[in-house]
């Protein structure tokens, strides 16, 4: 198995990843029976030294159940009737879920306060609707 280049700086040698192919159930006619398609993709994040303390620590929020407590991740595709295209599929997931880990977090919003035009709209809608609703009533004869 060849290593996975997530980033220009984090790449998952190959020693860290780790293939095991179980029986899938599903479609796939009498070769569900008989050949191992399923794929369980495992990542032993110890074995990767380029994985930095925020990146590990978000992987482990996005992945939930599937991190060990060991930081081990395991990612099980068997949607496909082909051995290849689930260990793709795997991977892909694996990639994409990396990638999300290792994006830097998006800039705080720097708070700002209503303009006086956004605040004089809201305050005429709000005497419109009032208008609107008091026109409702009952109608009292005079």
């Amino acid at each position: 198995m060849e290593p996975l280049r997530v980033t220009n700086r984090l790449t998952i040698p190959a020693e860290a990843l780790e293939e095991s192919f179980i029986a899938a159930s599903g479609p796939g006619g009498q070769n569900v029976n008989k050949v191992a398609t399923a794929v369980q993709l495992r990542l032993h994040t110890a074995r990767v030294p380029d994985l930095s303390e925020r990146v590990m620590t978000r992987l482990r929020e996005l992945a939930g159940r599937r991190m060990t407590e060991e930081g081990m991740l395991l990612l099980t595709s068997r949607e496909h009737r082909t051995q290849d295209r689930n260990r793709e599929a795997a991977r892909a997931r694996l990639l994409a879920l990396l990638q999300e880990a290792a994006a830097p977090p998006p800039p705080t919003r720097r708070p700002t306060r209503p303009t006086r035009a956004s605040k004089e709209r809201r305050l005429t809608a709000k005497g419109v609707r009032a208008g609107i609703k008091q026109g409702r009533g009952r109608v009292r004869d005079e």
